[in-house]
């Protein structure tokens, strides 16, 4: 009877165990940047040292949360960022998911941060490789720009939208309504900054948000700033 009794709580701790990696967070917030507005702001931007990137929205990251509006962060110190492992993935997050903070660099620094900040939050669910694997996955399937473009919403410095308008074309071209934080420029306009996305706990499919992040408002009026014409803060 004893050694029984010992199996049963050996199982009962293991059930818990198990319950409580699954738990670890509910969802994901996938946060993909415009770098005409992230370019278009007090702090300016410095373009990469592979140069200025493609007039697209690019990752920022993509990050664990709970439904309560909390997040983990942090989790795992014993698993620092290690570049070996996506040294083949190199080119194609320069291209994705670009640095454009200054001093320039080469993205390592933002990938680093991204990595350990927040995705050894989520390591019952990918290593470090798979973690950029499935960001860059979900930025083929969210084709942001593509979906603004296809409801004639393009990059243009002085035009401005509804937020209704935006968000009705990101719905329709990736099938749930996202949040958008906006920035505001030196002429006190509106633009679109980022676009955050809720993914399932597995980060393989975009989902109807459980709960809003919290960003910065915008009003009924947004830019959706050119960058093509933008500098970065090196060429000035």
């Amino acid at each position: 009877m004893k050694l029984y009794a010992l199996f049963i709580i050996f199982l009962v701790t293991q059930s818990v165990a198990i319950l409580t990696v699954a738990k670890e967070f509910d969802f994901f917030y996938f946060v993909q940047q415009w770098p005409g507005s992230y370019c278009d702001s007090r702090r300016g931007c410095c373009y990469p040292k592979t140069g200025k990137p493609a007039e697209d929205f690019s990752i920022h990251g993509l990050w664990p949360n709970y439904i309560d509006g909390s997040y983990p962060s942090n989790c795992d110190s014993s698993n620092p960022f290690d570049d070996s492992k996506v040294s083949d993935l190199e080119s194609v997050l320069q291209e994705h998911w670009p640095t454009l903070a200054c001093p320039s660099g080469d993205g390592l620094k933002f990938w680093r941060h991204e990595w350990e900040k927040h995705g050894t939050c989520a390591e019952s669910v990918f290593d470090e490789r798979g973690y950029f694997e499935a960001a860059l996955s979900l930025k083929k399937k969210a084709n942001l720009l593509g979906a603004l473009e296809n409801a004639g919403i393009k990059p243009a410095d002085g035009v401005f939208h509804t937020m209704g308008q935006i968000k009705d074309a990101i719905t329709k071209g990736v099938g749930y309504e996202p949040f958008i934080e906006c920035n505001v420029d030196s002429s006190g306009y509106h633009q679109i900054y980022q676009v955050y996305q809720c993914v399932d706990a597995s980060a393989s499919n975009f989902i109807k948000c459980p709960v809003l992040p919290h960003g910065r408002a915008c009003g009924n009026k947004v830019e959706f700033p050119s960058f093509s014409s933008a500098s970065s803060r090196d060429e000035l």
